[in-house]
């Protein structure tokens, strides 16, 4: 009885050393599927897969968790705060768009008529 345990503990301890080996260097998987008619091609899917843990997708720059407001409480702080920012630029450009249409317009100037100048001396 004891022999039938010792395989099957042998055997998980070997599929929780792969398992950690996996998560700790991580493994990807990549592959394209493309279907063609008649040396057309229809449709192409790209498959990537990357398994590893968290602390190594942190290393390596997937984070992408943390900048999902849907998942993360500082990215939707983040998402509003880049709204108001949005806000914020929107109206000075639109006051800056209008300060620059006053200054390309032509200044009126209201002169004295001619025969007041006249009157003055020319000056």
């Amino acid at each position: 009885m004891t022999s039938s345990i010792e395989p099957t503990y042998r055997r998980s301890t070997g599929l929780v050393d792969v398992l950690d080996r996996v998560l700790d260097k991580g493994l990807v998987v990549a592959g394209d599927i493309r279907v063609s008619l008649a040396e057309v091609e229809l449709l192409t899917i790209r498959i990537r897969l990357l398994v590893c843990s968290i602390d190594k997708a942190e290393q390596i720059g997937l984070d992408w968790w943390r900048q999902d407001p849907n998942l993360s409480v500082a990215a939707r702080r983040l998402t509003v705060e880049n709204e108001v920012l949005r806000e914020q630029v929107r109206a000075l450009e639109e006051r800056v768009a209008s300060l620059a249409l006053e200054a390309e317009r032509p200044a009126t100037r209201t002169r004295a008529p001619r025969s007041q100048r006249q009157n003055s001396g020319g000056k």
